[in-house]
């Protein structure tokens, strides 16, 4: 039977909740990697791309607080790549340990990602992608009267930093991640959505945004090949009318019926919209191809088809 090719999106806030020390991110990617790591024993290769909302918010408040003239604060895309490098560090320590715990004889390398965007997408006039921790709604108002950061109110959550989230065009280390991948190592890349690049007349240059991981990990499962896009979430399940009494989950779906629950506004752009919008993107592109929505915690189950939501082009089309 041949190996599974799987790029699995992990979110930044399943390694920070609430308490933001790096013993507590690390503890808490331990945890992570004893779930990833099931996946891995039964012949599937993977790629893991990371959230670092809650990350690269609190990097940017530590250099807004430390900024001087001899230690200017560093631009966003900047505090990205800290971000990809502090969380793929962690990663790739508490995946090694479950390894080693485990017999199991592979290597894990962080791939620093860039990712090439359009600078004329509509997003930088837009800002719509939280990033740092949540305020109250006068702290918000409080924070934009005093400077020129966008605040938005996060579904329901709490006012968040909202910047430009272009959609990714490619991805400049693809074809280094896919190799790596099939000499048989455990790669972490595209972390936050990777390092927003332009193309402009001094050649590649970083700009200010974050790219949302969800469709970032969609680009890379795309580049690379990948049978399956595994979009992990809160929940092990999409649900439409989520919190209501005539709540309904879905497990087997199809894009097209996706798509009408989105124009019948069923799912939260901050949250899980952009997960299903990745979904739907993967799957059309490929009836052969599979997406699957669940929660950390079932990503082994899912991927065996005993829970999660699984998304196919067509009814039928794929078989979990």
């Amino acid at each position: 039977m041949a190996r599974r090719k799987i790029v699995v999106a992990l979110g930044g806030n399943a390694i920070q909740s609430v308490n933001a020390t790096a013993q507590a991110q690390q503890e808490a990617l331990e945890k992570t990697a004893e779930q990833l790591v099931k996946i891995i024993e039964n012949d599937v290769d993977i790629v893991i791309v990371h959230g670092n909302g809650p990350q690269v918010g609190n990097i940017l408040l530590q250099q807004k607080v430390a900024e001087s003239e001899k230690t200017p604060a560093m631009p966003l895309d900047t505090c990205g790549a800290m971000s990809q490098g502090m969380i793929g560090y962690w990663m790739g320590n508490a995946i090694a340990k479950v390894l080693r715990k485990r017999n199991i004889n592979k290597d894990v390398a962080t791939i620093v990602t860039r990712v090439i965007v359009d600078e004329k997408d509509e997003a930088f006039n837009n800002p719509t992608k939280p990033i740092g921790p949540f305020y109250t709604e006068d702290e918000a108002r409080k924070v934009m009267k005093e400077s020129k950061v966008v605040f938005k109110e996060d579904a329901g959550r709490g006012w968040r930093r909202v910047v430009p989230s272009p959609a990714p065009v490619s991805i400049l280390e693809y074809k280094v991640i896919d190799s790596l991948v099939k000499d048989g190592n455990i790669v972490i890349a595209v972390g936050g959505g990777g390092i927003p690049i332009i193309h402009s007349h001094e050649g590649l240059t970083g700009t200010e945004a974050v790219i949302d991981k969800d469709f970032a990990a969609q680009k890379l499962a795309e580049l690379v090949g990948a049978d399956t896009l595994v979009i992990l979430t809160a929940v092990d399940f999409v649900y439409v009318n989520f919190n209501k009494p005539n709540q309904k989950r879905l497990e087997l779906v199809t894009s097209d019926e996706l798509e009408g629950y989105i124009k019948g506004q069923h799912f939260a752009a901050g949250s899980m919209l952009p997960k299903i919008e990745a979904a739907i993107h993967f799957v059309n592109t490929n009836p052969e191809r599979k997406a699957i929505i669940t929660s950390l915690e079932k990503v082994y189950e899912a991927l065996e088809g005993k829970t999660g939501t699984v998304i196919s082009k067509q009814e039928g089309s794929v078989h979990v």
